[in-house]
């Protein structure tokens, strides 16, 4: 039986889709049969995606609650927001700080349809939602600044996302492009696949590639490191996700992931 009970106007339920898989991965009932065939079938392949999501997914979670506990960050703009889970980012921030302000970016039909109806904040603080492609940096920067505004520092998380632009020189400066227009003290989040040369990750890979209608690129540590190029690392640096200052009951579980992380601050 289909998870969802109708389909959002626009979305195409004939070919998998990234935010729809990734869902099925965290657990989420926001999918289609065709999602979670190819989910499963990536599973069989590499077990270890489902990790990699969830693993993604902690991360943000610690980050965000950094950000608002020990940098005083009271303004975030989540891009490439997917479909809302447990434990999205304005859940995190004003679960600490009520008068969070959150700005979400997606351009998916059904991530709009369900995040619309889900993504819900304080009444002090404000939760919004922008219908935009991450490239199209000149317009969502200018919803940032009628929503936000560019004189307190913002906290910005990309997860699981820039492997979805073709090439790393691209989604470098499209992560430049957003950094540069924000304020001094502004903090970069994310979390991405830094995958090996050979075996059953870049199996799954190509996999994907193949069936999904949104191709991903995995990256290199290095290449996934050039997009705090210019920024302040905080400490532990770029690390698998589960080492981005893990949780203290969390400390020796730690579980094996290809997703990597880091935070870094403008100067």
């Amino acid at each position: 039986m289909d998870h969802t009970s109708t389909v959002p106007e626009g979305v195409d339920v004939t070919a998998p889709h990234s935010a729809r898989v990734w869902n099925h991965w965290l657990g989420g009932k926001d999918n289609y049969p065709v999602d979670r065939a190819l989910g499963d079938q990536i599973l069989a392949i590499h077990p270890k995606i489902a990790v990699d999501a969830r693993a993604g997914r902690a991360f943000l979670g610690r980050a965000v609650t950094h950000l608002v506990r020990e940098e005083g960050v009271r303004r975030f703009l989540d891009i490439g927001t997917g479909l809302p889970t447990q434990q999205n980012t304005h859940e995190i921030a004003q679960a600490s700080a009520p008068e969070s302000r959150v700005v979400y970016v997606d351009n998916d039909p059904m991530v709009l349809a369900h995040a619309r109806a889900l993504l819900d904040g304080t009444p002090e603080g404000a939760t919004e939602f922008v219908d935009a492609d991450l490239r199209d940096t000149g317009r969502i920067l200018a919803e940032v600044e009628a929503l936000l505004g560019l004189d307190r520092p913002i906290g910005v998380s990309i997860i699981g996302t820039l492997g979805h632009v073709p090439t790393l020189e691209e989604a470098r400066e499209i992560v430049h492009a957003y950094m540069d227009a924000l304020p001094s003290g502004s903090l970069l989040m994310v979390a991405d696949a830094v995958l090996p040369e050979r075996g059953s990750a870049m199996e799954a890979l190509d996999e994907w590639n193949k069936e999904a209608a949104l191709a991903y690129r995995g990256h290199t540590r290095e290449g996934f490191a050039s997009y705090f190029a210019g920024l302040d690392l905080l400490d532990p640096g770029v690390v698998p996700c589960p080492s981005w200052r893990p949780d203290p009951l969390d400390l020796g579980t730690a579980p094996d992931t290809d997703m990597y992380a880091a935070v870094a601050r403008k100067p």
